[in-house]
């Protein structure tokens, strides 16, 4: 195995295994590569920022930098092709500002986006930058559909107040994130702009699993003028249509 190989050898098997992390001693295993390139390679890559090792647990994961390499991939890619059209009907439908976005570690990542002409705002999403979970919509979505070992340390961090509105108890986080998931929606109540509001929704793969969010963006004077259950009801259902072309596509690929 040539240098290259060992070192994308080594990013796949810690990324495959990203949910929990892993160890020097459990890469070594799953590489079968010699210790001494392990540890040489790995403290390369994370040195480059493009994986993260945690102190107390010892373990790697991939990082934002890496994340933001594969944002740019997935905006161009299947994933994207298979939610752009809908994300386009979405914004069609609403008139609001529609994005995508996916979870990476403590952060999400915007990967679509089509952006309203209306109402003289600029938005702050940009395709591969990444946000809070904690105080989006896309990202509290992200956040509540998470297991609970990757959702739990975010919530335990010093949480950045971004307007009056931003949400930084834990508690009132999980009990929020738990409606979230009873609901199958979450809203931004201008938590980290004010004057902006935004409804999002989950979008799941084969298995149920969690793929990414969509939501739309608007000004909370709309919210204010005759409530947003317009809104609600649009991103769900888009949502649910892109989960069901997720199966679909599953379902062809099994023939």
């Amino acid at each position: 195995m040539n240098p290259i190989q060992k070192i994308f050898a080594i990013l796949e098997t810690v990324v495959s295994n990203q949910e929990n992390g892993l160890t020097f001693a459990a890469t070594v295993a799953g590489t079968g590569l010699p210790k001494a390139s392990v540890h040489r390679i790995l403290k390369g890559i994370t040195d480059l920022g493009y994986l993260n090792f945690n102190s107390e647990t010892k373990r790697y994961r991939g990082a934002l930098k890496l994340a933001a390499l594969g944002a740019e991939v997935v905006s161009n890619f299947d994933l994207r092709k298979l939610v752009h059209p809908q994300l386009m009907r979405l914004q069609r439908e609403t008139s609001h500002t529609s994005n995508m976005a996916i979870k990476n570690g403590a952060a999400g990542i915007y990967v679509d986006k089509i952006e309203s002409q209306d109402y003289g705002l600029k938005l702050i999403s940009e395709i591969g930058k990444s946000f809070p979970l904690y105080c989006t919509a896309l990202g509290k979505v992200l956040l509540a559909y998470s297991p609970a070992s990757e959702a739990d340390p975010i919530l335990k961090k010093k949480l950045k107040h971004y307007t009056e509105n931003t949400i930084t108890d834990p508690q009132e986080l999980k009990k929020e994130l738990k409606q979230i998931k009873k609901q199958g929606y979450a809203i931004d109540r201008e938590e980290v702009t004010r004057g902006i509001m935004c409804v999002a929704a989950p979008i799941f793969g084969i298995g149920g699993k969690l793929v990414c969010s969509i939501s739309v963006a608007f000004p909370s004077y709309i919210n204010s003028d005759r409530g947003i259950e317009l809104e609600i009801d649009a991103v769900m259902r888009h949502a649910a249509a892109i989960s069901g072309s997720f199966m679909q596509r599953y379902c062809q690929t099994e023939k």
